[in-house]
Formats: structure tokens, C-alpha cells, sequence
């Protein structure tokens, strides 16, 4: 592969989101967390907002057909940044060493509203080369105009591109229009399978010296 850019998605990726993080402190028993979690603020109807649909709408529309979970509607957005878990810090670690050969970008479902939260709070954002959002561009992966969007934008050969995610629906599609891909699910290690690819150096083990 002749790899020249390395594009990464964000959540579960680098960055740990997690509604459980805020509703387990709002719900006594998990039961019912896991039923409002699957049924009324659910991720197809969080996905919708990553598409651009606005914060205010979607909550006022859920709240008048879910009255009975009127004010926990409302905390998803009021205290969304309290469903961030932090820098999935082990991939993070990995910019500065890929910067060094390669162009980095992101690729992102994510609502306009609320991606400048975590793009002030987290540094590492400001050293990938370009960032398409979905919530800006209202269209999600993996539709494959989203990805369009981004090679077009920066000027990128699929063929010359990484991507990294961990839904394999994005994947899926990213590989349909011939861009390489890391399929990051569970108990993947991305330095390794960056090592694989031969993109970064195996550690090399110290040598012993014979007595």
C-alpha cells in the first residue's frame, strides 16, 4: 500500500462518548436506563442530530411523544459533555509518530452543536490537517457522499488513504469507494494493526548480553 493520508473517525476511536457516563447517575435502576437508552434517546434518534437536525427540535418533538420522560430528554443536550469519557489516550498517543510521515484527517459523526465542545476541550484535534463533520455538512457515514466530501475537499486519492472506525457500516463504505480501512471493534489494537500494515516501526525487543 502506498499510503500518504491516515484518516480517523472520533468516537470510539479517540475520543470515549458514552450516554450510560451521564444517565446512570439519572436513572436508580439500569433497567430503565437501558430501555431509554434502546427506545426514546436512542443513537438512530441521536444520529439524526449528527445529521443537522437541531438540538431544540429533536428534544421538543421527543419530549411530546415520550411526556412521562420529559426532563430526562432534555438533560441529553443540557448535559451532554457529561457523557464524555476523555481521549481514548493509548490511539491519541499515536498522532505524533504518524504526523511525522503521513497527512491526518478526521471524519466524523457529529452534531455541529455540540463538536466544538469537545474540539476546544481536546488538543490533539488541532494537529490532524483537516476534519469534515457531519453535522456541518448535514449527511452521515456512510453515505458516500460524506467521504466524497472529504477527499474532494483536501484533495485525496482513496487509494492513498487509511481510514479508521469502529462501525463496520462505515467501513463497508469507505472500502466501496476504495479507500483502505481499519476496522477498530473491540479488542483490535490500532498500534498494532498499524504496525501490520508496515505504516509504523515494530518495537524493536532489547538484546540480552550473555554473562
Amino acid at each position: 500500500m502506498d499510503i500518504k493520508n491516515i484518516i480517523f473517525d472520533f468516537g470510539g476511536v479517540l475520543i470515549d462518548w458514552n450516554p450510560e457516563y451521564l444517565y446512570r447517575h439519572v436513572f436508580s435502576e439500569k433497567s430503565e436506563m437501558d430501555f431509554f437508552l434502546k427506545h426514546i434517546c436512542s443513537s438512530e434518534w441521536n444520529l439524526q442530530q449528527d445529521a443537522g437536525r437541531p438540538f431544540g427540535q429533536a428534544t421538543l418533538e421527543l419530549q411530546l411523544k415520550f411526556p412521562r420522560y420529559h426532563n430526562e430528554i432534555e438533560l441529553f443536550y443540557l448535559k451532554w459533555d457529561q457523557m464524555l469519557g476523555g481521549e481514548i489516550t493509548k490511539n491519541v498517543k499515536l498522532i505524533d509518530e504518524l504526523k511525522t510521515k503521513y497527512s491526518l484527517y478526521g471524519l466524523t459523526n457529529w452534531s455541529a452543536e455540540t463538536f466544538p465542545i469537545v474540539f476546544q476541550r481536546y488538543q490533539f484535534f488541532k494537529k490532524l490537517d483537516g476534519i469534515v463533520v457531519s453535522g456541518e455538512e448535514k449527511m452521515i457515514k456512510p453515505d458516500p457522499s460524506i467521504y466524497c466530501t472529504l477527499l474532494d475537499r483536501y484533495q485525496l486519492i482513496a487509494r492513498e488513504c487509511l481510514f479508521i472506525d469502529d462501525n463496520k457500516e462505515n467501513i463497508s463504505a469507505a472500502n466501496r469507494l476504495g479507500i483502505h480501512t481499519i476496522h477498530l471493534q473491540q479488542g483490535v489494537d490500532l498500534k498494532k494493526e498499524l504496525q501490520i500494515l508496515k505504516l509504523l516501526p515494530k518495537e524493536s525487543r532489547p538484546t540480552m548480553t550473555l554473562v
